[in-house]
C-alpha cells in the first residue's frame, strides 16, 4: 500500500515527510484551484501567475495543518495509508474530553446575564473537544457569545494570549461592547485599529486584520488561540499571513454566518481554522421565533427597449454607471423608502456616485420630524457606533448606508425593512446584507426584502445585473426564504 507520511511541523503547518513523486503530485493536483475570475486579474493578464491557488507547497512539503482531515479522505478515496509522526509539536487533531455537565456547570458560574441557548452551548463544547473549527451560523444567532464563552474557557485553562481579529472598526467596537454586555471587565482587553498603540501585557487583543496582517512572526508568538470573525470577509492572503505567523495558536475558531459556496474558499479557510460545523440555520431559528420571519419582494424595473439597445455589449461597469445615475430609478428608490412603515435600511455600493445622491434626494422629501442618517466609508467608527445605537431606539427611521459599512457584522436589533439599492450577486454579501434585518425588532414584525432588480436585456440577451438578480433568487430559494417578484414599468 502507498503510505504518505507527515509531521506537525507547528500549529499552522503539516510538513510531508515521505511519499512517492507520482502520490505527491496526485495530492498536488488534488489542493490546486483556480481563483474564481481570475482571468480577469492584472497578474493573470499579465501571465506573471497563472491564477492558481496550490495549497501544498511541492518545495518545502507544507500544507495547512487545518487540512488534516481532508488529506485523510484523499488518503481513504485512493486506497492510500497515512502515518503521522510525532514530533515536538505532538499530533495534529488530538482532541480534548468535554464532560458535558461540567462544561454546562462552568458557564453557570462566569456571571452571564442570560442562559445560552442549546445551539451555542453545543457549539462551545465542539469547539472546546476539536480545538480547530468553522462554526457557521446565521447572523442573529449570536455568534459573540459562543466566541465570549470560548475565550473565558481558553483564559482559565491556558496559558497564552488570545488574538481576536475581525474585519472592519465598527466590529472592534461592537464585540467590545458585546463582552462589556456580558459582564467581562473591559480593562482587560485591548483594541487595535488605526491610531491605536499595537503592543500590549493584556491577555485579549481585537483587532481588524488591516491593523496587523504586515506585523512581524514575533508579534505572534504569544498567542495561543485566535478568533476570526465574519471569515469570509477576510482577505484570503492577508488571514493565512497572520495564522501562519501565529505558529504556536493550538486553538483556531473561525466564525461566519456564511461561506461563498466555492470550494476554493472553503478550503482555504478550513485549512486555516478545521472543519466546518453548522451551529444552526435561519430556517430553525425563525421556526423556534428566535429570529424575525422574512418575505422578500423583488422588484423588477422594466427598463426602456432603447436603453436596453443602447446598452448591448456594454461592460458591467458601464451598465452599473447607467443604473445608478438613472433618476427615474433613484426617484423609485426615494419613494419606496419614504413609503415604508418603520425603520428602513437602504443598502448602497457607490459612495459619490450613488450613497451621497440618494441621499440628498431623500432629504429634499423626508417629512419634518422623520430621521434621516447616512453611514459611509467617510464616517468615523465613533460615529457609526452613535447611528447603530440611535436606529434601535427609533420606530420609522431611515438608514443609508454603504454596503462595505453595514452589509456584515453590524448587529441592529429594530430594523424593519431593507431596500438593496445595488445589484450583487455575491452569496455572502447577500446574505450578511439580510442578517441585518433578521434579529427580532421590539414587535415582533416580519421583516420585508426590497430586492430592487433591472431588466435590461436586447436581443434576447439578459443583462449583466438581471442575472445577478437571478442568482440572487437562487440563493433565496436554497435558504427557504419567502420571496415573490413583482414587475414595475420605469
Amino acid at each position: 500500500m502507498q503510505e504518505i507520511k507527515f509531521r506537525l511541523k507547528d500549529h499552522a503547518m503539516l510538513q510531508l515527510t515521505d511519499c512517492e513523486p507520482s502520490v505527491a503530485s496526485e495530492l498536488s493536483e488534488y489542493y490546486t484551484f483556480e481563483v474564481p475570475g481570475a482571468k480577469f486579474m492584472p497578474a493573470v493578464k499579465a501571465r506573471r501567475w497563472d491564477g492558481k491557488i496550490r495549497m501544498l507547497n511541492r518545495t518545502n512539503g507544507e500544507i495547512n495543518a487545518g487540512l488534516y482531515w481532508s488529506i485523510k479522505k484523499f488518503c481513504m478515496e485512493r486506497g492510500y495509508g497515512i502515518h503521522v509522526e510525532d514530533g515536538p509539536y505532538g499530533l495534529p487533531y488530538t482532541i480534548n474530553k468535554v464532560n458535558h455537565m461540567e462544561t454546562m456547570k462552568w458557564i453557570s458560574t462566569i456571571g452571564l446575564p442570560f442562559a445560552p441557548r442549546d445551539y451555542q452551548y453545543d457549539a462551545v463544547c465542539h469547539a472546546i473537544k476539536f480545538k480547530r473549527s468553522i462554526l457557521i451560523s446565521p447572523t442573529g444567532s449570536g455568534k459573540s457569545l459562543i466566541i465570549y464563552m470560548l475565550m473565558r474557557w481558553y483564559l482559565e485553562n491556558h496559558d497564552r494570549k488570545i488574538l481576536l481579529i475581525v474585519p472592519t472598526t465598527s466590529l472592534v467596537e461592537q464585540m467590545a461592547k458585546d463582552f462589556t454586555d456580558y459582564g467581562f471587565d473591559p480593562e482587560l482587553f485591548h483594541k487595535i485599529y488605526s491610531g491605536k498603540l499595537k503592543e500590549t501585557n493584556k491577555r485579549i487583543i481585537i483587532t481588524t486584520w488591516q491593523s496587523i496582517y504586515k506585523l512581524s512572526p514575533i508579534w505572534f508568538e504569544d498567542f495561543g488561540c485566535i478568533f476570526g470573525d465574519e471569515v469570509h470577509g477576510f482577505k484570503s492572503k492577508s488571514l493565512s499571513s497572520i495564522m501562519n505567523k501565529s505558529y504556536n495558536a493550538e486553538y483556531r475558531f473561525g466564525t461566519t454566518g456564511t461561506l461563498d459556496g466555492t470550494q476554493v474558499h472553503k478550503l482555504v479557510l478550513e485549512g486555516l481554522f478545521g472543519p466546518v460545523h453548522r451551529v444552526t440555520t435561519t430556517a430553525v431559528l425563525q421556526e423556534k421565533k428566535q429570529l424575525a420571519s422574512l418575505d422578500i419582494d423583488i422588484i423588477l424595473l422594466q427598463h426602456l427597449k432603447e436603453d436596453g439597445d443602447r446598452l448591448h455589449g456594454c461592460t458591467y461597469q458601464e451598465e452599473i454607471d447607467f443604473l445608478v445615475s438613472h433618476n427615474k430609478r433613484n426617484n423609485f428608490i426615494r419613494n419606496l423608502a419614504l413609503s415604508l412603515d418603520g425603520n428602513t435600511l437602504v443598502l448602497f455600493n457607490l459612495v459619490d456616485k450613488h450613497g451621497k445622491v440618494l441621499r440628498d434626494m431623500i432629504e429634499d422629501k423626508i417629512p419634518e420630524g422623520r430621521k434621516l442618517f447616512y453611514v459611509s466609508g467617510e464616517t468615523k467608527t465613533t460615529d457609526r457606533e452613535a447611528v447603530r445605537a440611535i436606529i434601535e431606539s427609533q420606530t420609522d427611521s431611515i438608514t443609508l448606508a454603504s454596503l462595505g459599512t453595514f452589509s456584515t457584522g453590524i448587529n441592529i436589533k429594530n430594523i424593519h425593512n431593507i431596500v438593496f439599492a445595488s445589484p450583487s450577486k455575491s452569496q455572502i454579501r447577500v446574505l450578511q446584507s439580510i442578517g441585518r434585518g433578521l434579529r427580532l425588532s421590539d414587535d415582533g414584525r416580519t421583516t420585508k426584502l426590497y430586492d430592487i432588480a433591472d431588466d435590461l436585456k436586447s436581443q434576447g440577451k439578459p443583462n449583466f445585473t438581471l442575472r445577478h438578480s437571478v442568482e440572487r433568487i437562487k440563493i433565496y430559494n436554497s435558504e427557504q426564504f419567502n420571496s415573490k417578484v413583482s414587475k414595475v414599468v420605469l
